[in-house]
């Protein structure tokens, strides 16, 4: 009661304007269990009510839909449903469960839309379960996510900085290796997994750049932590006649080339191990790329790297950046909540806004940023910019 009283007599103390002043009472109006119930019998304003009810109930089930997801991404039932709708006993025939608990899952898929009833009672894909047939993309994210909810079990824990070791720091081995292991990013085993999700995942967004972006009128491609090659590959399909190189931690590098070596169209490509903080870049690219890069690190450090690549790239040199961003358009949430307490939990770098990364760039030197259009920018947004 006390601790109440207290914020209270500090809140009077505020110097509040006048919207604030408006909000505060629309707050108190909503939180007030007479209006809420005066409301309800009200038609017009009854359905925004249920409209916010239903969005916070979203809020607050958010992990169990997540697991139901998961659930289906683990028992494939997609791909088993993609040439059409079965039955009960159909599915299970390809599942190990047994009948009750299926048609538990079956029935909650079905209500967040994953799946849908169709006719003699069978399952076929809804409409937020068919794009996730053969996506091999969102499907690595999902499964990777255990990884993260361990370390949300106890979120003000997290916020407060008392987990000592994190589940997500020791998946990407890098966040620490400047404090720990510095060889551990020399071994390719040691690398593996957290290379294996980006190459996975990374169709999500290269799509996306490859359309946003003309790379035929350049001559050469140099692409920073490139990982294992994903994105030049992908690249190469667009503009065959392009330069390609890669740069990224020594254990990564390997990987790349021994994936290189097993195709003709990608042996050419010029791959180089080092770290990008310390290292300097290969020459000779009029083109360089950061595919969701700088968003794992800090402030300062994203300065050294785009200083690095500032002194890498010729005059009329370009840089492409892509990665997912906070602040945008009609996602919001995307940025802060999902990448900021992602990134918090991985123990280093931040979403940043548009103006953020573009104010980065120009104070390392570059001249000018352009914003791309693309088709997903929940994904990722595009910017280029010029030396």
């Amino acid at each position: 009661m006390a601790q109440t009283q207290s914020i209270a007599i500090e809140h009077s103390q505020k110097d509040y304007g006048l919207w604030d002043r408006i909000c505060i009472w629309r707050d108190r109006l909503i939180a007030d269990t007479r209006f809420q119930n005066r409301v309800a019998k009200i038609p017009f304003l009854r359905n925004i009510a249920k409209k916010r009810a239903n969005q916070l109930f979203d809020v607050m089930a958010g992990f169990v839909y997540t697991q139901i997801l998961l659930s289906c991404v683990r028992l494939n039932l997609f791909n088993i449903l993609k040439d059409g709708p079965l039955n009960l006993s159909d599915i299970k025939k390809y599942c190990g469960l047994d009948t009750v608990p299926l048609k538990k899952l079956l029935d909650a898929a079905v209500s967040i839309h994953l799946l849908e009833i169709r006719s003699h009672d069978r399952y076929g894909l809804g409409t937020l379960g068919a794009p996730m047939v053969g996506n091999t993309a969102l499907s690595a994210m999902i499964e990777h996510h255990t990884v993260l909810y361990e370390d949300l079990r106890d979120p003000l824990s997290l916020l407060s900085g008392d987990i000592g070791i994190k589940k997500m720091e020791k998946f990407w081995p890098y966040v620490s290796a400047d404090q720990k292991d510095q060889e551990s990013v020399k071994d390719k085993e040691h690398v593996k997994n957290y290379s294996d999700l980006m190459s996975a995942s990374l169709p999500l967004v290269a799509d996306q750049v490859v359309d946003a972006y003309d790379f035929s009128q350049h001559e050469c491609l140099l692409d920073v932590g490139g990982g294992q090659g994903t994105f030049l590959k992908r690249v190469f399909l667009n503009a065959p006649q392009l330069k390609r190189k890669l740069f990224d931690l020594p254990g990564v590098a390997n990987l790349a080339q021994e994936s290189f070596a097993l195709t003709s169209d990608h042996q050419d490509i010029d791959v180089h191990g080092g770290d990008f903080f310390k290292d300097s870049l290969p020459r000779g690219a009029d083109l360089i790329t950061l595919i969701r890069v700088i968003f794992d690190h800090d402030d300062e450090r994203v300065k050294i790297l785009l200083r690095a690549i500032f002194e890498a790239l010729p005059a009329g040199g370009k840089l492409l950046i892509a990665e997912p961003m906070a602040d945008t358009p009609e996602h919001p949430a995307m940025g802060h909540a999902y990448f900021g307490f992602y990134l918090l939990a991985m123990g280093r770098g931040r979403p940043r806004t548009i103006d953020e990364i573009s104010h980065l760039a120009m104070d390392s030197g570059f001249k000018s940023v352009q914003v791309l259009p693309c088709s997903m920018p929940i994904n990722a947004q595009v910017l280029l910019i010029s030396r």
